[in-house]
């Protein structure tokens, strides 16, 4: 998607907004409502935002001049996600379902109007390729909320079973060109710009965690151990009396998981999803292994085959969200320096990202507590 081009976004904008539409079309009326929680959206004001951002950037922003007029009124004061608290999300009076579905349309049609005009360049497609892939982000997003709230998902998503676990993979170091170039296509402002950085040689697994050696975690009492864990977090599973993951759960004798609404046994050779950078860390302290930087993840991933990534979960590294050296914020100011320094650097990708949105340059970025996300980790040697 970095380097699709005009004729390519014409397609995939139309094909990505088919299943943004195919989630809410999902939905039985009364699970429009959902609980007000930090890490939700109401559906309701999620697909109005993402009808915002493509008419924001794709139809009305230009450089150096005010903003046209929106094909929503007040369309500013519903959707724009960096004056909307999130907890008004919930209290503003909202267009209807039909008014939004109306503006999604509009919204679409106009800019596929735009962009058969637009120059086949990575400057005239800039604002198409970033609206596509806000969508993207937002597709998987709500992917994890069907998922967090039981919800049976529209359509199919592949799981792929884990490569064969390896010995450790021995990276001898090296140089590392981490970020991305200048060199055309599109490009996330936190990854500006490339440099090279030197790597120490490591030990690092070919595959994320499975559900069997994390349960052989849970199983040793490691949730109930104050020495593996970061004490507020221990605090807070104490308090929630949680000591396994938080979507698993014992149903008579048998550890269990739920999935889309349904609950299956948890398979022993499947990739560990759903849990938090803090278990993760918990656990590593626990192996007496550690969690990889985010340079060593995608050294490992550019030099050496075995290194399976992007077919299960997203990975946690224990490299903290931060800029580059000479970072500056492209127009969308929003996407990346307000979470800056309290987020963490997730490398990959999930079975449920969205074609197109993974790469190895891409830096995505969560607080270390999520655990509602298809995300997982892999462990280094301790040096």
């Amino acid at each position: 998607m970095r380097n699709i081009s005009r004729s390519e976004l014409l397609t995939e904008l139309t094909t990505t907004r088919a299943q943004t539409l195919a989630l809410i079309d999902s939905l039985a009326p009364e699970q429009w409502t959902v609980p007000q929680i930090e890490i939700l959206n109401p559906p309701l004001w999620e697909v109005g935002h993402i009808a915002w951002f493509q008419e924001y950037w794709c139809l009305r922003f230009q450089p150096n001049t005010a903003l046209t007029k929106s094909l929503l009124p007040q369309s500013d004061h519903f959707y724009d996600s960096s004056t909307i608290a999130h907890t008004n999300r919930w209290i503003v009076e909202l267009p209807t379902q039909v008014q939004m579905r109306q503006y999604l349309a509009d919204v679409l049609a106009s800019a596929l109007e735009r962009l058969a005009r637009a120059a086949d360049t990575d400057a005239g497609l800039y604002f198409f390729r970033l609206a596509l892939l806000h969508e993207k982000m937002h597709i998987e997003a709500m992917t994890h909320t069907w998922q967090g709230l039981d919800y049976v998902l529209p359509f199919d998503i592949s799981v792929l079973d884990p490569s064969p676990l390896l010995a450790d993979l021995q990276l001898a170091g090296g140089e590392l060109l981490l970020g991305s170039l200048p060199t055309g296509g599109f490009v996330f402002d936190n990854e500006k710009w490339g440099h090279p950085v030197s790597v120490a040689p490591f030990e690092v697994s070919s595959s994320p965690v499975l559900n069997s050696e994390y349960l052989a975690f849970v199983n040793d009492n490691g949730y109930s151990e104050e020495q593996f864990w970061d004490p507020i977090y221990f605090a807070a599973l104490n308090r929630e009396r949680r000591r396994m993951p938080a979507n698993w759960q014992t149903v008579e004798g048998r550890m269990t998981q739920r999935w889309f609404g349904q609950s299956f046994p948890v398979e022993a050779n499947r990739t560990l999803a759903h849990v938090s950078a803090y278990e993760a860390q918990a656990y590593c302290k626990w192996a007496k292994r550690r969690l990889p930087t985010e340079v060593e993840w995608e050294f490992a991933a550019t030099h050496d085959v075995r290194f399976d990534w992007g077919n299960a979960v997203w990975e946690w590294t224990s490299t903290a969200f931060e800029p580059f050296a000479g970072f500056s914020a492209d127009p969308y100011k929003e996407y990346s320096a307000p979470w800056f320094g309290d987020h963490r650097v997730v490398k990959g990708a999930s079975f449920a990202t969205p074609r197109g949105l993974s790469g190895l340059k891409y830096r995505n970025f969560f607080r270390p507590e999520r655990n509602d996300m298809f995300i997982g980790f892999r462990t280094c040697a301790l040096k």
